[in-house]
């Protein structure tokens, strides 16, 4: 399995980004698929999944900000991130559940004040 992260970049505080995550070799139709995110210094942590039949859940610090979302013909899944804030700088990842894949390289989120 490849995971293929892609669209961080540099931000201000309140604004808005959208990630994606390319997935070969699984079938994400049938794989609950999530994004996590490790900050410098600290583990990495579960921010939102999604389920085989489309739902979904979220890390508190997230709820309300952040929305999961899959395209299954193209395999891919999506984190649109609004109302970032410094806290959110992080490089983000995607993963099956309890990281079972092989880890991309992620993509960096910055988010200044």
């Amino acid at each position: 399995v490849q995971l293929v992260e892609s669209g961080g970049g540099l931000v201000q505080t309140g604004g808005s980004l959208r990630l994606s995550c390319a997935v070969s070799g699984a079938n994400i139709r049938i794989n609950a698929m999530g994004w996590y995110r490790q900050a410098p210094g600290k583990q990495r942590e579960l921010v939102a999944m999604v389920y085989v039949g489309d739902s979904t859940n979220y890390a508190d610090s997230v709820k309300g900000r952040f929305t999961i979302s899959s395209d299954n013909a193209e395999n891919t899944v999506y984190l649109q991130m609004n109302n970032l804030n410094p806290e959110d700088s992080a490089v983000y990842y995607c993963n099956g559940p309890n990281g079972n894949y092989a880890w991309g390289q992620g993509t960096q989120v910055t988010v200044s004040s």
